[in-house]
């Protein structure tokens, strides 16, 4: 519905979805376990969502020793509603210009009902809020049309040969198995309602480019953990502060820095994603922590026990890394772990259990990863994984953007939850040597 100026689109990324000859088709990002703001599909190599400004201009200036641990970031585009033949909201991206877009100022927190706006320019950003721009030309500059028109479509065309399964909170299997995580779609309905309900304000969106940081893995298991203690930012209002105090105390946050805020781990004896979301999390204690990380270790068969020095590596570096950033504060940020479900060593487990070879291993991995790729029977192969900070909306340092508050020293609560997940996973790896 948003007739926009006629450009062509600078580049597009491998395997990007055109709409028309012009815009990239967005879709829900299939593998979003956790998050508030809908992550959308760019191309393979690619991600974008909801610009804040804060966290644009936080990824613009980090220190280059982070980067390692971030996903790069890639600048803007602007997003606009189109419909299509059959009626459907689809969200297109096309090139971002300078100045002709309304955007958003900085607001205290994602979950504000309301978000003022104001003209500036614009340049890049990532968060979970939705930032629209107007655009020069809009069929009919009404929001009938908008309104009338259906919800998202839910036939992705992009989507994952393996089905997705979600726990619910008694830890029993869900009957209904989708080609996405349902953590993905829940946020990318609530998102299109938002910027629907917003649409007489505000016709064009941007949105922030990032790296797709599992685009590397073939079957992406991945571990969403909300780190610190503190959840609020400086800038959040007294009863914001207070639900996020109360969330960190009646959580993992306040006693071990950490909490999990969603999952999918891949089961190679089903074939299948199990998943768990954030309000799973938020229930658990400091035993039913450690046996969520048991889980998400977990491949169905074994416990992936070659996993442990790779992300320990990892997170010892990380760790480091952070106690040298004075001043830095993360609050409400994520960190993401990944790792591949197509391991190196799975023709171990068909060899081990040949019964299960046509009813769990080959039935259930799609032929594009039922080749030779993996290494032969006792390889020392080290798996691939990677541990990415995500989510920077709320956080801060000296001297930027003239923030009022300073902080001293590293973010403690940060790396107190660092060494909590490092503890429990070296606890872990000696039980199960």
């Amino acid at each position: 519905m948003c007739v926009c100026q006629t450009m062509e689109v600078g580049k597009y990324g491998k395997n990007a979805t055109r709409s028309g000859d012009r815009g990239v088709l967005l879709e829900p990002f299939i593998h979003q376990v956790g998050g508030h703001s809908s992550m959308m599909r760019y191309d393979d190599h690619t991600v974008c969502k909801p610009l804040i400004t804060r966290e644009q201009r936080f990824y613009e200036s980090l220190p280059p020793e982070m980067k390692e641990f971030t996903p790069e970031y890639k600048g803007v585009v602007s997003v606009c509603f189109e419909g299509d033949s059959d009626g459907y909201i689809n969200l297109v991206a096309y090139p971002y210009v300078e100045n002709e877009a309304l955007e958003q100022d900085d607001m205290p927190e994602r979950d504000q009902p309301r978000r003022k706006h104001s003209r500036r320019s614009l340049h890049r950003s990532s968060s979970g809020t939705e930032h629209k721009e107007e655009k020069p030309g809009l069929a009919s500059d009404s929001t009938e049309s908008i309104q009338e028109t259906k919800s998202p479509r839910v036939d992705l065309h992009i989507h994952s040969d393996v089905p997705f399964q979600m726990l619910d909170g008694n830890s029993g299997l869900s009957s209904e198995k989708i080609s996405y995580n349902p953590w993905s779609l829940r946020c990318h309905k609530q998102q299109l309602s938002r910027m629907r309900s917003e649409s007489k304000d505000r016709k064009l969106y941007k949105f922030l480019l990032l790296e797709n940081v599992v685009h590397h893995f073939k079957l992406p298991c991945v571990l969403d953990l909300k780190m610190g203690t503190r959840q609020h930012g400086d800038d959040a209002s007294e009863e914001k502060a207070a639900r996020q105090m109360k969330k960190c105390e009646q959580s993992t946050s306040a006693t071990l820095g950490v909490r999990v805020c969603g999952m999918q781990v891949y089961q190679l004896d089903t074939g299948h994603y199990l998943c768990r979301n954030k309000y799973y999390g938020r229930g658990l204690s400091i035993e039913g922590f450690r046996n969520a990380l048991y889980q998400y270790l977990h491949n169905g068969i074994e416990l992936r026990k070659d996993l442990f020095e790779p992300v320990l590596a990892k997170l010892r570096s990380l760790k480091a890394v952070l106690e040298r950033q004075a001043s830095y504060r993360f609050y409400s940020s994520s960190l993401l772990i990944i790792y591949d479900g197509k391991d190196s060593r799975a023709g171990v487990f068909v060899e081990r259990r040949p019964e299960m070879r046509l009813k769990r291993v080959d039935s259930s991995l799609p032929e594009n990863l039922q080749d030779g790729s993996s290494t032969e029977p006792g390889s020392s192969a080290q798996p691939k994984v990677d541990v990415r900070m995500i989510d920077f909306a709320h956080s801060t340092f000296k001297g930027f953007r003239d923030d009022p508050t300073v902080h001293d020293g590293p973010d403690m609560g940060y790396v107190f939850g660092l060494e909590s997940l490092i503890n429990i996973m070296e606890q872990m790896r000696e039980e199960n040597q």
